[in-house]
């Protein structure tokens, strides 16, 4: 054979293989980097959060990915920052509070550590929940947070039994002992905004907004003979409707939309006077063991896949780009017959500023022991 064939052949042999191991260099070069911290991640992730949030099936799928375990505990937003204050932001490695429960919170107690952008597969995030977030949980220049998944809270109503198309109409007098509402801050918001005024627009002015929160404690009290429970968890209020013991309440839209699925008559609506948009995040305990664990946990969930199969599994929807496109078009369609205009008209919480929650507490308790 020519000697130069053989050599041609021979250095096309030796280019394939060189280009062959650059090529697979390059590869593991580019998974490493498209999991930031996951490679050295290990241990067991501790993740405080609302129910629904952490699947079991996505747990187990990441356990199998990075071997990592993951515990969980499920809280509230109050329940959160109690507990992370009173360890001084230890105990878990991720925390779920919503975005306007972080500048506050971060600013009397230092329960946050900053998040690390570097770490994060940032361009899986829709911009403009990101940005959304960057303005209510940036403290002193440091962003403490990142966007999980959103939603609102309005009315669901028995259309069989009533109609309703605002938060004042749970007090009419036809809707006696028929209807229901939390005892926590976002009825005082809601029957603020019914009543015609813009608590956050306070959020500056503690004198005017104590002198609002005055007005809406008497008006809940007022109505305390229309509620007929003040419910504690999800399972009371869906009930309570399910059985028809409630003709109207106020509930966030993910239970409206679970009871519209297995009764039509029930529907979630947005309020005239605006549904409360809501944000819940991914935040950093400031004394967290595990965090690689945690940003590891973050890159996995905003998969478009991953983040499409929690937002089902919470009824709501994720701030992962592209997990719209893979959402249960049934949960696609309710949002669209709840808000026909979009979120145009849903009023998302500012950051609450330090004291605020104090105020209302006093509120809530006053009405909570009126007869």
């Amino acid at each position: 054979m020519n000697s130069r064939l053989v050599n041609s052949r021979l250095v096309g042999t030796i280019r394939r293989r060189v280009i062959a191991v650059t090529g697979l260099a390059a590869l593991l070069s580019m998974s490493l980097a498209a999991t930031p911290a996951a490679a050295q991640a290990s241990g067991t992730l501790r993740i405080i959060t609302w129910a629904d949030y952490v699947p079991a099936d996505v747990a187990a799928q990441f356990t199998k990915e990075t071997g990592i375990k993951v515990e969980v505990a499920l809280s509230n937003n109050e329940e959160m920052i109690s507990k992370l204050r009173a360890t001084r932001g230890a105990g878990f490695d991720l925390a779920q509070p919503s975005q306007d429960r972080i500048a506050g919170p971060q600013q009397e107690f230092g329960i946050y550590k900053p998040i690390d952008l570097a770490k994060v597969r940032t361009e899986r995030i829709q911009p403009d929940l990101l940005a959304t977030v960057r303005r209510n949980a940036t403290v002193g220049g440091k962003l403490y947070a990142l966007p999980y998944v959103w939603g609102a809270e309005g009315l669901v109503v028995n259309t069989k039994r009533t109609k309703i198309n605002d938060y004042l109409d749970l007090c009419r007098p036809d809707l006696k002992g028929r209807t229901s509402v939390r005892l926590r801050r976002p009825t005082l918001m809601a029957f603020a905004f019914a009543m015609g005024k813009d608590p956050f627009a306070l959020y500056g002015n503690r004198p005017a907004y104590t002198a609002l929160m005055e007005q809406v404690g008497a008006k809940l009290i007022s109505c305390k003979a229309n509620f007929r429970f003040f419910f504690d968890n999800r399972d009371q209020l869906l009930n309570g409707m399910r059985s028809g013991e409630l003709h109207a309440a106020m509930m966030w839209d993910s239970g409206g939309w679970r009871l519209n699925r297995e009764n039509p008559d029930i529907q979630f609506i947005a309020p005239k006077s605006g549904a409360l948009g809501w944000l819940d995040t991914y935040a950093l305990p400031a004394r967290g063991k595990n965090e690689a664990a945690a940003y590891a946990w973050i890159n996995f969930t905003l998969r478009p896949d991953i983040a499409a199969r929690i937002a089902k599994s919470i009824g709501n929807f994720s701030a992962a780009k592209d997990a719209d496109k893979l959402t249960d078009p049934v949960l696609r369609a309710q949002f669209a017959a709840s808000f026909p205009d979009g979120f145009k008209s849903v009023r998302w919480y500012p950051a609450i500023p330090p004291g605020l929650e104090e105020i209302e507490g006093r509120i809530l308790d006053r009405v909570k022991a009126a007869q």
